[in-house]
């Protein structure tokens, strides 16, 4: 780890062009999928909505899989459009459902401020164009916060309303009557809001197969656009940096806003030295705070926080990425950059 009291300070304009690697366009259908109809495929786009903190990205990675989207127990952990990508097949023949998940980050209804401003209008951008919206609250519970975001989605898009963490009602006979009042306020012909009700926990592998076959049925009949074993429309370099973030938010639990962000600075990699070995990578990443007292809760006493957090990360990376990865880890304040339009978009937001 590196000395942190004479850090470089963090260029003005980033050397890298942040937006590609960090944000890019909602998924359309790539290039080179073939035009010829296969039978029995289906493939589409499928939207998790919700306010903070609902379980959206723990949900994200039990579809996909594997880990592709960060899980914190603190709110707005999700930053960015996470494309995640399913391929569940036909035991015979070359049919099946290809599900292509966007996880998007909790609609913010209650502060203002730049960030936030980009983060809702992520959330608009990836549900524009989706064939089916997975509208995420936490079981028993549905808010004002959630009846604010659901107004947002266009009703033009069949929702699924996914009543989540069902593991943590202690009685399940009493979800049924608000469950039932759900369906009056919201699913009746009057109101024809959520196409289905889901109860579920993401934890429950049985109920993540049933949720395929729900979502399935909503995904129009056409050709797989990814190859079947891919996971993520997303790079090496950004799922880097948002490791970095989660440790980050894990390790400094309640007390460090969530206003702090990450840049990846560099990312490079390096061939196997000899044959057996793996390859090398190399990242260098700034955690940005906005206070001087929030650095110097990120690096701890002696340094053992952001140590802590640079092994966690390195260990994460190296199953991730099947390689060997060295870390720096660099932590920089720039008050009020959450509230800066520019700094905001330099960061790699919309």
């Amino acid at each position: 780890m590196n000395d942190h009291n004479d850090l470089p300070d963090l260029p003005s304009e980033p050397d890298h062009d942040p937006v590609p690697d960090h944000m890019p366009p909602m998924p359309a259908m790539p290039a080179g999928v073939q035009a010829q109809p296969i039978p029995g495929q289906r493939c589409g786009l499928v939207a998790i909505v919700g306010k903070p903190n609902v379980g959206k990205s723990t949900l994200m990675n039990a579809l996909v899989g594997q880990k592709i989207s960060i899980t914190s127990r603190k709110a707005q952990t999700t930053r960015h459009r996470i494309t995640g990508i399913r391929t569940v097949a036909d035991a015979e023949g070359p049919g099946g459902t290809q599900f292509v998940f966007v996880d998007t980050p909790g609609f913010q209804t209650r502060h203002a401020n730049a960030l936030n401003r980009s983060l809702n209008k992520t959330v608009l951008g990836a549900v524009a164009d989706v064939d089916l919206i997975l509208f995420v609250v936490e079981a028993g519970r549905f808010t004002s916060a959630d009846a604010k975001v659901l107004g947002l989605l266009d009703r033009n898009i069949p929702v699924l309303l996914i009543a989540n963490k069902l593991d943590t009602v202690l009685r399940r006979a009493d979800l049924a009557p608000w469950l039932q009042q759900m369906q009056r306020e919201h699913g009746g012909e009057a109101q024809d809001r959520f196409a289905e009700f889901v109860p579920m926990s993401a934890k429950n592998a049985k109920d993540i197969e049933r949720l395929f076959a729900i979502c399935a049925k909503y995904l129009p009949e056409q050709n797989w656009w990814y190859d079947a074993e891919e996971l993520t429309d997303r790079s090496e370099k950004f799922l880097a940096g948002e490791t970095v973030r989660e440790k980050l938010f894990r390790l400094t639990g309640d007390e460090l806003p969530y206003t702090s962000t990450v840049v990846v600075d560099k990312f490079e990699e390096e061939p196997p030295q000899k044959k057996g070995h793996k390859r090398l990578v190399k990242i260098a990443a700034t955690i940005v705070v906005e206070r001087d007292g929030h650095k110097a809760m990120v690096i701890g006493d002696k340094g053992e926080r952001i140590k802590r957090i640079g092994m966690e990360t390195r260990q994460e990376l190296e199953k991730l990425m099947d390689a060997k990865v060295f870390i720096e880890l660099w932590v920089k304040v720039r008050s009020g950059w959450a509230d800066d339009e520019a700094r905001v978009k330099s960061f790699g937001y919309e």
